[in-house]
């Protein structure tokens, strides 16, 4: 009997998962996951690895931002303003890559994986930047469609 709900519980994780990933922003999310995941290998097997940090932070606010969407726990706390708290999440994640991408690229002559990994880093905050545009977009369309329907008193 137990194993009959863990496998049930497991399958519809992996339900949520498989269709999650299939949306936009679970797409977006899970392409700044494995992007995430290749700059801190590449910053990890650099002669200077102080840029893993920021690398893992990224990761790891992404992954449970993840999770939060993928599992509707946005819908279950909402004391939480979580397309604001995404928003600042993409957009401090769009200055932190580019920032050290360009410090990498410039200053990593002799060492391939920082410049290997300030190129991906380039590459991540675009996908950051365009993350940051659509969750405002989101937020603009929200707010047109409460001023409009909610108007007269």
């Amino acid at each position: 009997m137990a194993a009959d709900i863990t496998e049930s519980s497991s399958a519809s994780v992996v339900q949520k998962l498989q269709s999650y990933v299939r949306t936009p922003k679970g797409t977006i999310l899970a392409a700044e996951i494995v992007l995430s995941l290749i700059i801190l290998i590449c910053y990890a097997s650099s002669r200077n690895g102080g840029y893993t940090a920021a690398a893992v932070c990224e990761m790891c606010f992404a992954i449970v931002f993840f999770c939060v969407f993928m599992m509707d726990l946005d819908k279950q706390f909402t004391s939480i303003s979580w397309v604001w708290s995404d928003l600042i999440r993409a957009f401090t994640g769009t200055l932190v890559y580019l920032i050290t991408s360009l410090v990498c690229v410039i200053s990593g002559a002799g060492d391939g994986a920082l410049i290997a990994g300030g190129v991906f880093g380039l590459l991540a905050g675009l996908l950051f930047a365009y993350d940051t545009y659509t969750i405002y977009l989101q937020i603009k369309s929200a707010r047109s469609q409460t001023e409009g329907s909610g108007g007269t008193a």
